[in-house]
């Protein structure tokens, strides 16, 4: 148990002590961090241990650098208020060996000089804080409020991240890959914040699932979650969906609306797509972030806004600015942090996992137990998912529906998952025939072929829904219609 430092009255020290009877009481309610308090000034020591304590922490004074040794070496500390004496290398030494023991611990170091050399020194080796002497109850406060938010963030954040590593995920993010332990890390820190994110990523790696999880996650997990889809409306209806609209603004508009980013009060808007927005819009957006307040659609008057803003795209937004199709402005203010989401062929690892989890789903549904069987299963592991996670949930989706028993074979696949197997299979060499003169060569079929039939096998799956099969092939939906039209399909 460790004890606390006896007090004084906080007057001994006036600059510390002017307004102690100010002190936040408020913060009874938090959990009480601890505080060591490194100072051979024992008025000093004193003083700050009693302004700690009247702001809700639990405050422990040594009188130096051996003490606080070895009350570290056996205690957890949660802020270290470390005084830097003379040329401050053994209170370096000690901050140096406190973060190599306890890297979450937050040390705030004082000094007494008029330069700051040593404090800058302690900052580099890793202080999250420093005080120059003398200083008043409200700066003392304020950096001791800071340590304490950053301590609660990182403790935070380290328990989503290893919820995030021991639970399979979170939700529906499946993963345990060194690729997705990276993105835990982001994740568990952008979740605690108020940014904006970027999410980056191929089409199918579960951009909007990353989304959800941050704001689940984040502060404000009970206010609103609300994604969009930037390149599933005309420009018009995003204008009035995203900023609202007035009566009387646009035919059909019988009654005044909200738009989404006011609905959204305090919560969480998802743009995904956001490549899609026209630039006229993405002008009116950024405006609307910057000014945090909207002009819905017909009005002359302004509109504030609280929410947080996540975007995702499968686009290259970076290259888009310099073709002057993605404003620069909008793309540095959106793009605050950013997630670059990998595809499936990059973590090849959680291939198994994700198996599990969407069979588990599929065995709640049908009441049975599915399972692959071994070459099915070799060939989704190395099959390279040009659709991402989406085209392997539709895949075993697809290889359920048609199984007739509960063991999942290659032929209940979908067509590019057969053609898969079909074209990378060892091949077994027939000898021809001595007076067959028309196998002089191989049959080969020609790639646009192969290619015409991957897309007609596809929409005739999906019953002509072309987005969706353009998505499942992994080609833009712009190249979808060009090659139907390439067919003479353009209207089907």
């Amino acid at each position: 148990m460790l004890s606390t430092a006896p007090m004084m009255n906080i007057s001994a020290y006036p600059q510390i002590g002017e307004h102690a009877a100010q002190g936040n009481l408020a913060q009874g309610n938090r959990a009480r961090m601890s505080v060591l308090v490194v100072d051979e000034d024992a008025a000093v020591r004193d003083a700050c241990c009693e302004i700690a304590e009247k702001h809700g922490f639990l405050p422990h004074g040594v009188p130096g650098i051996t003490a606080a040794r070895e009350l570290l070496r056996g205690n957890s500390i949660d802020i270290v208020l470390l005084d830097l004496k003379g040329s401050a290398s053994s209170g370096l030494e000690l901050l140096d060996e406190v973060k190599t023991l306890h890297p979450e611990t937050a040390i705030i170091v004082m000094t007494a000089y008029a330069t700051v050399t040593s404090a800058v020194e302690a900052m580099r080796t890793g202080a999250t804080d420093y005080l120059t002497k003398p200083f008043a109850l409200d700066e003392l406060a304020t950096v001791l409020e800071r340590a304490s938010e950053r301590r609660t963030l990182d403790l935070a954040s380290r328990r989503l991240r290893e919820k995030l590593r021991t639970q399979q995920g979170l939700g529906n993010i499946i993963g345990r890959s060194a690729e997705m332990d990276k993105i835990y890390r982001i994740l568990s820190k952008v979740a605690f914040t108020s940014h904006p994110v970027l999410i980056l990523g191929e089409s199918g790696t579960g951009k909007e699932l990353i989304a959800r999880s941050i704001h689940v996650n984040g502060p404000n997990a009970t206010k609103p979650f609300i994604p969009v889809d930037c390149s599933s409306l005309v420009p018009t209806l995003v204008e009035s969906e995203l900023f609202g609209y007035v009566k009387g603004a646009f035919t059909g508009a019988n009654r005044s609306k909200d738009g989404l980013l006011v609905s959204a009060e305090g919560g969480t808007v998802f743009l995904d797509e956001i490549g899609e927005l026209p630039l006229d819009l993405q002008a009116k957006l950024l405006r609307a972030l910057q000014e945090k307040e909207v002009r819905p659609v017909g009005a002359t008057h302004r509109v504030p806004i609280n929410v947080r803003i996540l975007a995702a795209t499968n686009r290259n937004l970076s290259e888009m600015v310099e073709q002057g199709r993605f404003r620069k402005d909008l793309y540095y203010r959106l793009n605050v942090v950013n997630l670059r989401l990998p595809s499936l062929r990059q973590r090849r690892d959680d291939i198994p996992l994700l198996i599990a989890h969407f069979l588990e789903r599929k065995n709640r549904e049908y009441g049975k137990n599915f399972r692959v069987s071994d070459e099915m299963l070799r060939v989704l592991m190395d099959y390279e998912w040009p659709g991402n996670v989406r085209e392997l949930e539709h895949t075993l989706d697809r290889a359920c529906a048609y199984c007739s028993g509960t063991v999942l074979q290659l032929g209940d696949a979908s067509s590019p998952i057969i053609n898969y197997y079909s074209n990378t299979r060892p091949k077994i060499a027939t000898p021809p025939l001595l007076n067959d003169t028309s196998l002089a060569g191989p049959a080969i079929t020609p790639l646009a072929e192969l290619e015409k039939q991957a897309i007609l096998k596809a929409l005739k799956e999906l019953q002509g829904d072309k987005l969706a099969a353009a998505k499942l092939l992994g080609i833009g939906k712009t190249t979808m219609y060009r090659k139907l039209k390439e067919y003479g399909l353009g209207e089907a």
